[in-house]
């Protein structure tokens, strides 16, 4: 009961700040808190912070719940956001679908699903892999997906789509255009429906961590011989956890690829995958909360850095470093254990005071 009500509490934060985040936000964006006023350029990351959030707390099930180390994040966030662009591009051609609420949720859960049929593809061989080689066949994988979007033609005509490989003479509009990637897209993202993704996120990871399943995921994670011994099915479990990371990883894509005109393959590069991965470690792995926190202020902190000019990345290079070493320095872990034990005692004390008081 003391578990239970210890998690929920923890969870209640964890909704709580992404709330008042949004709140905050919007006040700025309207124009409501006196003495700020949000600059153009960071109302413009609003949108692209919600999906580096959802990557970030996605990709920390596979890294930090299941225990896997996956470099092939920004290949599912490719195919999600293409394959986004591509439905919503389709519902208008096919059926004039003009409400962009609909079909921007129809294009994430398009994205979602098409990733995740990707993820059991890739997940089966995959995760029969540990370790170093598991971490290479991902890389490896989100190499092969941007390769083959560089080859991919997609046309729409009607109700027609049409399809080809290294072959732009294609009937009707043009959606996707190979190595050019998707041009002409209608911008339909929005900022509430990436806090309704981000909320929606962060649903349905916590639940699945603090569910039955999460916890033998991370059993299989801590002991794979003594889970497997307790009749726990490792491969399975492992399966939930990186199908469950792939769909919001699309979702988090069609969201990401439906805020800009055009976005091509080479956007979703292995770089990509390396820095939402250091979202989750300097949010710490397995800490949801610490990964949206992470995402959040690495995201904005290049732009609260532009006035450094040419020196803008060498600053964000050392911030980066210097918030690495103190996270993972003991000293500052024990300082942090310090100063919680600390507030505990004083607590404590002020329980027994008002006890003898009573």
């Amino acid at each position: 009961m003391k578990k239970s009500r210890k998690i929920f509490i923890n969870n209640l934060i964890t909704y709580g700040i992404v709330v008042l985040a949004f709140i905050v936000c919007q006040l700025a964006v309207s124009g409501s808190i006196d003495g700020f006023k949000m600059s153009r350029s960071l109302k413009g990351q609003l949108i692209p912070i919600c999906a580096w959030v959802v990557m970030a707390v996605s990709l920390n099930l596979t890294v930090g719940i299941s225990g896997e180390l996956s470099l092939g994040h920004a290949g599912f966030m490719s195919i999600g956001a293409f394959s986004g662009i591509i439905v919503s591009t389709w519902l208008v051609s096919a059926f004039q679908l003009e409400n962009e609420t609909l079909r921007l949720i129809i294009a994430m859960v398009a994205g979602g699903a098409f990733t995740a049929a990707a993820g059991v593809l890739i997940g089966i061989p995959v995760l029969r892999l540990r370790g170093d080689y598991l971490a290479i066949v991902t890389l490896a994988f989100g190499e092969i997906i941007r390769n083959v979007l560089n080859t991919l033609y997609f046309s729409v005509e009607g109700a027609k789509l049409h399809v080809a490989f290294n072959n732009p003479s294609l009937p009707g509009k043009m959606i996707f255009n190979g190595p050019a990637g998707a041009t002409g897209v209608d911008k339909i993202s929005t900022f509430v429906m990436g806090f309704v993704l981000v909320m929606f996120t962060l649903f349905v990871v916590l639940n699945l961590i603090n569910s039955r399943t999460g916890r033998a995921i991370m059993a299989s994670r801590d002991n794979r011989i003594a889970a497997e011994s307790m009749g726990v099915n490792v491969t399975k479990y492992k399966m939930i956890a990186f199908v469950t990371s792939a769909a919001l990883a699309g979702m988090a894509g069609a969201l990401y690829g439906l805020n800009f005109s055009s976005l091509t393959a080479v956007k979703f590069k292995f770089d990509t995958s390396i820095q939402v991965l250091v979202f989750v470690v300097l949010g710490g792995i397995g800490s949801i909360r610490g990964s949206v926190i992470a995402a959040t202020l690495l995201t904005v902190l290049p732009e609260v850095l532009r006035e450094f000019g040419d020196y803008r990345m060498l600053a964000y290079a050392i911030v980066l470093i210097v918030v690495m070493l103190a996270t993972n320095s003991p000293a500052v872990m024990n300082l942090l254990t310090s100063v919680r034990t600390a507030g505990r005692k004083n607590k404590d004390k002020e329980k027994e005071k008002e006890g003898e008081a009573a």
